[in-house]
């Protein structure tokens, strides 16, 4: 298993109803570990297996439910 973490920000997030829905979608992403937005709701981080999705996937996933994202950065584990 190859591990990265990849880190969104988000300008359009409002409030736990878009959180949790966003939670929601992604973990539906095959090879995501873990999701977490921090408490202003902009910072979308996304712990993931590479070998089952990819950054692009995951942007695309959260594009396709209707937010803007304003910035992206990888961080690829070394196991």
């Amino acid at each position: 298993m190859s591990k990265a973490s990849a880190y969104f920000t988000v300008s359009n997030i409002n409030g736990k109803h878009d959180i949790k829905e966003l939670k929601r979608e992604i973990d539906t992403l095959h090879g995501v570990l873990s999701i977490s937005v921090n408490d202003e709701a902009t910072n979308v981080a996304v712990d993931f297996d590479t070998t089952g999705v990819k950054q692009n996937q995951i942007g695309k996933k959260i594009k396709d439910l209707g937010y803007t994202i304003t910035d992206i950065s990888l961080e690829n584990h070394i196991m």
